[in-house]
């Protein structure tokens, strides 16, 4: 069977909807909330991305499911996981950007399941994997600074997650030139020929 990518650019949640909380993972006492809204003008440059790679995917013979294809998503983080895991993908690939007070901050960045016992154990070796060759190819489509790979435990899209999964920061909304990058067209479609081109390696397309 083609694989499928299942493609989950980040929040997008009303706010009525994201404040509230959800286990981080399954059995857990602990809660957080399922959507602390990103960084200012996040959500529309997830999405773009997103769109982009699934035409480049769809080109190339692969099979696309996304979360979400408009401006807005409804569900929490453990809908989303579990999403893609009801699809039974090969890899789902979480779109993000990053903000921070040092504006000077800028680069891409790929997190990736910490190892926990009963929650990532079955898929971190495969997302650790995955982590490494679209970080790699993404860096080798944009030039941009390499941020390099790091594992999470306080995810609840990844905790939930049965499929193998990875994240990536594609940039800084709070650096200047680095919003203005993944806010163009011509960026965004750089960062989605990586995230095609390490799908289609990471299930051996």
């Amino acid at each position: 069977m083609v694989p499928l990518i299942c493609l989950d650019p980040g929040h997008g949640t009303p706010p009525a909807i994201g404040r509230q909380t959800e286990p981080i993972g399954p059995g857990s006492k602990t809660r957080k909330i399922k959507d602390g809204g990103g960084a200012p003008g996040e959500a529309p440059v997830a999405l773009a991305i997103a769109l982009k790679t699934r035409a480049l995917l769809q080109q190339d013979g692969l099979r696309v499911a996304m979360t979400r294809t408009g401006p807005t998503y409804t569900g929490g983080n453990i809908a989303r996981a579990t999403y893609c895991n009801n699809r039974g993908a090969a890899l789902m690939i979480r779109i993000h950007a990053d903000g921070s007070t040092d504006l000077s901050r800028h680069g891409v960045q790929m997190l990736y399941p910490a190892f926990h016992r009963g929650w990532t154990d079955d898929i971190y070796s495969s997302s650790r994997r995955a982590a490494a060759i679209v970080q790699r190819s993404v860096i080798a489509a944009t030039r941009a600074a390499n941020l390099g790979l790091t594992p999470r435990s306080d995810l609840t899209g990844f905790n939930w997650a049965n499929v193998p999964s990875i994240l990536i920061e594609t940039g800084f909304m709070s650096n200047p030139r680095e919003r203005g990058l993944l806010q163009s067209a011509a960026y965004q479609f750089k960062v989605a020929r990586g995230l095609a081109a390490g799908a289609k390696a990471f299930v051996g397309r």
